[in-house]
């Protein structure tokens, strides 16, 4: 790969026969584990491309994939790739509506990967997708289709066509992967809809090499390693720093096995975790969350003794870390011994549970609570931060191992140019708060059919993220991101705040909060929506001697809430985190979680900020009445039940 701006097929051409013998791919088949070769990789990869070019598939056509992570997934993207098209990988989390018909329609979708749980979604938008003339079914699953239908064809018969083509043809399939440039298009990639249309965002070929290689220059894999893919493929996060980056350094991938439906599948996580026993694994908050709650049931299941040791153990652990890039030190020395014992008896158990072998979890997808991050270093399974988006191909910067600062999202990528700006598109001094603005190979092409969007983002190649963060004063290479530039709480004397620190710390350190969001748009003060965890509070009333479902145990599980958000007022145990004057005076406790179902959610479980406020907005009105500033109202109260 001696080209300095190589393809994705440059790219995979060298690492698949650098490392041809090692897994790549791990999948659990008929109730085994099965492992496919970086070569055979490739060699499958060359029959899909071939295959999709005997069909009729021409250079710059798009293709669209929608299917649960698994080895497939990955071979058939490559396989497009190779045939000179563009992929469109789209979520699983897509409903069989309007917004699974934009994307293929928007995109000019003329073929369509599905996976056999997915096919449903498909059969019923096609008669709104005139454009699309195939539908290549997945068919190695446990839940296969025995029928297909008009425009399907199984995606073991593009196979055989293609190792046909192959035999016959092989020198028009070398010349059509041979004529793809570093500037093409290879995935159009479609925002998850924090905001409101979603964008097609085109990377380029280049983007994600560059980005494979940025990454390489603050975080790094060891040859041989397994990494447990949990997050979605059709995410260029998994895209980058799973597939692309396990290929480079000689590591391998291992599914989640897939359930006959979405909840199922995440049950199958605890059990992949054990029987693959990975060194790393890709995860949002959302998901570190549950890991960290399941810990502490594990733990608490064993007696109130145990709990408390292992509570002090952490607090211990917590002591000596700090925030990670001065740890230790003689004032905590002493803590050392302890950390070792408590690592014997205590944390190693924990770490089993997960495998054994975890080195660490790389998180991204929203800002990850300190807390957590200190948590899981305790524990002796560091979580690193990571900041990116899509338009970036994705990332941006991350923390890892000996190079982490709590709090942080991590060193900035190189080669990559990163700065702040104001408002008016202004670089600010290191340590301000702004805009993070980037310039790089890894700045997207540009929004499909968008030109509007594009010009408004990319500015003479610096991509503005929409993002605020400052550089670090301290360490210029360490980033650090506080919320959204442009979604801010604004008062009602026009000062402006970002709420996500907020937002992401109540539920953490809070038992009885499942989720929060602030709100102000220029209003006297602001009011916080509160989705409860009412089995908690349930349990909190009865232990008071009261019955939830009774007024007066509602009212306690109120003031319990009341009590958790007052923490974070002056003489509370998080007081001074954040700025009074934004800590909200009112409460909305909501009848109803945030859930992708409810669109309230996003597909990488981001919480879509419009979308609750749209949902809740009879609830905020009445939150600046004064009778529905008083927590003790009606409506809270039925939202209880």
């Amino acid at each position: 790969m001696a080209n300095s701006r190589p393809t994705i097929i440059d790219f995979v051409e060298k690492y698949t026969r650098q490392y041809a013998h090692h897994p790549y791919l791990r999948e659990k088949v008929d109730g085994k584990w099965s492992v496919i070769t970086q070569e055979q990789t490739r060699e499958q990869a060359y029959r899909i491309g071939a295959g999709l070019m005997a069909l009729g598939l021409e250079k710059g056509d798009k293709i669209a994939l929608l299917s649960e992570s698994r080895a497939m997934w990955i071979l058939a993207e490559l396989g497009a790739l190779y045939a000179g098209a563009i992929d469109v990988p789209l979520s699983v989390n897509l409903g069989e509506g309007a917004d699974l018909i934009f994307r293929i329609n928007h995109s000019d979708s003329q073929w369509i990967f599905a996976s056999a749980n997915q096919l449903p979604k498909i059969r019923a938008i096609l008669p709104s997708c005139p454009a699309v003339r195939k539908v290549i079914v997945f068919d190695d699953t446990a839940f296969d289709i025995k029928e297909l239908e008009e425009k399907e064809i199984r995606i073991s018969e593009v196979i055989a066509a293609g190792e046909a083509f192959l035999k016959e043809n092989r020198a028009a399939f070398v010349e059509r992967y041979s004529s793809i440039g570093p500037d093409d298009v290879a995935n159009i990639s479609y925002t998850s809809g924090t905001t409101a249309d979603p964008k097609g965002i085109m990377l380029t070929h280049r983007n994600y090499t560059a980005n494979v290689a940025q990454g390489n220059s603050v975080i790094s894999i060891e040859e041989g390693e397994v990494m447990l893919i949990i997050l979605p493929l059709d995410h260029c996060f998994a895209h980058v720093a799973g597939m692309y980056t396990l290929m480079y350094y000689g590591g391998s991938i291992a599914f989640v096995p897939i359930g006959k439906n979405a909840l199922a599948t995440l049950k199958n996580i605890p059990t992949a975790i054990r029987e693959t026993r990975p060194h790393v694994m890709l995860s949002v908050p959302a998901l570190a969350r549950n890991f960290k709650k399941n810990i502490e049931a594990g733990i608490k299941a064993k007696g109130p003794m145990v709990e408390k040791l292992f509570n002090f153990a952490v607090r211990n652990a917590i002591a000596y870390n700090k925030e990670y890039y001065n740890r230790g030190g003689l004032a905590v020395c002493w803590r050392k011994p302890l950390m070792a014992l408590f690592d014997k008896i205590l944390f190693k158990a924990v770490r089993e549970s997960f495998g054994g072998r975890m080195k660490f979890f790389v998180g991204g997808g929203a800002l990850l609570d300190i807390e957590l991050q200190r948590f899981f270093c305790a524990v002796g399974m560091p979580m690193f931060q990571g900041y990116g988006l899509t338009e970036a191909t994705p990332i941006i910067c991350a923390n890892s191992a000996g190079h982490a600062i709590f709090g942080s999202s991590g060193r900035i990528v190189r080669p990559m140019d990163c700065i702040i700006c104001d408002e008016e598109g202004k670089e600010v001094p290191i340590g301000t708060k702004g805009e993070i603005v980037i310039r790089g190979e890894n700045v997207m092409a540009g929004y499909w059919k968008n030109p509007t969007a594009t010009a408004d983002t990319v500015i003479d190649g610096w991509l503005h993220t929409g993002d605020m963060g400052y550089i670090c004063p301290f360490d210029k290479d360490f980033l650090y991101v506080v919320g959204r530039f442009k979604s801010l709480l604004i008062s009602s004397d026009g000062e402006k705040y970002s709420p996500e620190g907020f937002e992401d710390s109540l539920p953490e350190v809070s038992r009885f909060v499942a989720s929060a969001v602030l709100h102000n748009n220029q209003s006297p003060y602001t009011i916080v929506l509160v989705v409860p965890e009412k089995e908690a509070l349930a349990d909190y009333a009865k232990s008071l001697g009261l019955d939830p479902t009774s007024r007066e145990g509602k009212e306690a599980m109120l003031k319990k809430i009341q009590a958790e958000i007052d923490s974070y007022k002056k003489g509370g145990a998080h007081e001074g985190l954040f700025p009074e004057r934004w800590l909200p005076a009112a409460v909305v406790i909501c009848d109803e979680p945030f859930t992708i179902a409810n669109r309230m959610l996003n597909s990488t479980m981001k919480m879509v900020r419009g979308k609750v406020e749209e949902h809740y907005a009879d609830r905020i009105a009445y939150a600046y009445t004064p009778e529905g500033k008083q927590l003790l109202n009606e409506q809270n109260l039925a939202s209880l039940s």
